[in-house]
C-alpha cells in the first residue's frame, strides 16, 4: 500500500453561519463537524493529516489536539490556495492525498476508503468523489467519456442544456497523486471573477497533460452535504442522528420514538436497554444493558451500569451503578458516584457526592459534598448544609444511618455508623455510633391560645 495523506480544508470563516464560533467547530451530534472529518480519516491508515486553518486556528487546535498537523492560510484566496499551504508538509512526498472540506461531517470513512481504493487501483492522477442528485441545480456536473473516465467538470453557470440534464455532481472531495497535485497547483491561475485559486482547476491541468482522471460515485447523496449555514447544520444533525439511532437499534437497543431521541456520536449503549422519547444522551456516555432511560431525560458524560432506571431526570459527569433507580425529577450533578441498588427519588439533587450501595434519598433532598455509606436512609426534606457563604465542607454519613425527615446536617460533620437522626433536627456536631441525635427545641403547647388571637370575627 502506498503512503496516504489527507488535507482538510478548514480555513473558511463561515460568514453565512452568522456566528462568533469558528465555522467548522459548530457541533453535529455533540462533536465539532471538523472532528467528525478527522475521526473518519483516522480509520484510513493515513500517514499524516494536515488541517488548513485560518481565523480561529487556536480553537481548532484545542479541539483536535494531536489528531492533526496544522498549517495557516492567512488570506482566504480559494481552495487551491488553501491546499498549497500544505506544500511544506507534504509537497515532496510520494503517495495518495485525500482533499476534503472540514464542513462535510457526513462523509463516511467507508466512502473515503472506497474513493482511495478506486484511485489507487486505476492508477489515476486524480479521482473525484461524485453523487447522484435528484435536483442538481447549482452543482458542478461530471462529464464522463465513453470509457467512464472524467472528461471535465462543468460548473452549473457554464453548462449547456445537455450538460444541465446530467445528475452526477461534484461533491468537492478529491483524491490526488500527491506529486502531481502539488506540481499542478503551481500552475493554477486566479484569472476569474472572484480572483481566487480554485482546486477543480487542478483537474483541468492534469487533463491537459493527458493524465487519467476518474470519478467514484457514492450511493448516498446526503452524506456529501456541506454545512454553510444554520439550515444545513440542522439538516446534518438530522441525518447523522438518524444514522446513530439506527445503529443503536440494530445493536439491540429499543428507541420508542427515534425522531425524538437525541444521541451523540460517541455514546455506547448496551443491549435490551430502552430509551423513551425526549431523551438526550450526550458526550462520551456509556450505558449498560437492560436499562430504562427517559422519557425527558438528559445524560451527559456518564457511566450508567446495567439495569438502571432514570426517569425524567438529569445526570451529568457522574457514575451510576447497577440496579439504581433515579427520578422522576432528580438532578445528579458532576463528580457524583452512585453505587449499586441506590434509590434517588423525586426532586432530589446530588452534587459531588458518593452514595453507597443500597442507600436511599426518596424525595425532596439536597446532598452536596457528601460521602454517604451503605444502607443509609435519608428522609424527605433533609439536606447537607455544605456552604457557609465562603467555603464548601464535607458531610460524612456512615453505613446504616437513618436520617429523619426535614433534617439539616451542617458540615463539616460526621454521622457515625448505625446512628439515628430525629426528624426536624439541625445537626452541627458529630454523632457517635448507634446514637440517637435530637437537635430541636422541646415542644410546648399553649392551651386555648387560638381563642386569644380572635381569628374568627
Amino acid at each position: 500500500m502506498s503512503n496516504r495523506f489527507a488535507v482538510i480544508l478548514a480555513a473558511g470563516q463561515g460568514t453565512r453561519m452568522k456566528s462568533k464560533l469558528y465555522k467548522v467547530l459548530h457541533p453535529v451530534c455533540g462533536k465539532p463537524m471538523v472532528e467528525h472529518v478527522v475521526d473518519n480519516i483516522s480509520e484510513l491508515q493515513v500517514n499524516e493529516t494536515v488541517t488548513v486553518v485560518g481565523f480561529g486556528a487556536d480553537m481548532v487546535r484545542q479541539h483536535l489536539g494531536g489528531k492533526s498537523r496544522f498549517v495557516i492560510q492567512e488570506e482566504q484566496l480559494g481552495t487551491a490556495h488553501a491546499v498549497m499551504q500544505a506544500k511544506d508538509a507534504l509537497g515532496d512526498k510520494k503517495g495518495t492525498t485525500l482533499v476534503i472540506c472540514g464542513d462535510t461531517p457526513l462523509i463516511k470513512s467507508e466512502t473515503m476508503s472506497a474513493l482511495i481504493k478506486q484511485h489507487e487501483e486505476t492508477g489515476a492522477k486524480a479521482t473525484v468523489l461524485t453523487a447522484f442528485a435528484e435536483n442538481p441545480h447549482g452543482y458542478g456536473r461530471i462529464i464522463r467519456n465513453a470509457e467512464g473516465a472524467v472528461e471535465r467538470i462543468v460548473e452549473h453557470k457554464d453548462a449547456n442544456e445537455e450538460e444541465l440534464r446530467i445528475h452526477e455532481i461534484n461533491t468537492g472531495t478529491y483524491c490526488f497523486d500527491n506529486e502531481a497535485l502539488f506540481e499542478a497547483l503551481e500552475n493554477v491561475s486566479n484569472d476569474n471573477s472572484q480572483g481566487e485559486y480554485y482546486l477543480p482547476d487542478v483537474i483541468e491541468i492534469l487533463k491537459s497533460k493527458k493524465e487519467l482522471i476518474t470519478a467514484f460515485q457514492t450511493e448516498d447523496f446526503e452524506e456529501t452535504l456541506g454545512v454553510n449555514d444554520r439550515v444545513a447544520l440542522s439538516e446534518a444533525e438530522r441525518i447523522m442522528r438518524k444514522r446513530i439511532n439506527e445503529a443503536h437499534m440494530r445493536n439491540g437497543v429499543t428507541l420508542i420514538d427515534p425522531a425524538n431521541t437525541y444521541i451523540d456520536k460517541d455514546v455506547l449503549i448496551g443491549q435490551d436497554t430502552i430509551i423513551f422519547p425526549g431523551t438526550s444522551i450526550c458526550g462520551k456516555t456509556v450505558i449498560g444493558e437492560n436499562c430504562e432511560i427517559g422519557p425527558n431525560t438528559e445524560i451527559n458524560n456518564c457511566e450508567i451500569s446495567h439495569n438502571a432506571t432514570i426517569c425524567q431526570s438529569a445526570v451529568f459527569d457522574s457514575a451510576v451503578g447497577a440496579n439504581v433507580n433515579i427520578g422522576p425529577f432528580a438532578h445528579i450533578r458532576p463528580e457524583s458516584t452512585i453505587h449499586d441498588d441506590v434509590k434517588i427519588g423525586n426532586f432530589v439533587e446530588i452534587k459531588k457526592s458518593i452514595f453507597g450501595k443500597g442507600s436511599k434519598a426518596s424525595h425532596l433532598s439536597y446532598i452536596g459534598d457528601a460521602e454517604v455509606g451503605k444502607d443509609v436512609n435519608i428522609g424527605c426534606g433533609s439536606i447537607t448544609v455544605n456552604y457557609d457563604g465562603k467555603n464548601k465542607y464535607l458531610t460524612k454519613i456512615e453505613d446504616g444511618v437513618f436520617v429523619g425527615c426535614n433534617s439539616n446536617l451542617v458540615a463539616p460533620v460526621t454521622i457515625k455508623k448505625g446512628s439515628y437522626i430525629a426528624a426536624g433536627s439541625t445537626i452541627t456536631d458529630d454523632v457517635p455510633q448507634d446514637a440517637l441525635a435530637i437537635a430541636r427545641a422541646r415542644q410546648v403547647n399553649k392551651e386555648n391560645y387560638t381563642k386569644k388571637l380572635n381569628l374568627k370575627k
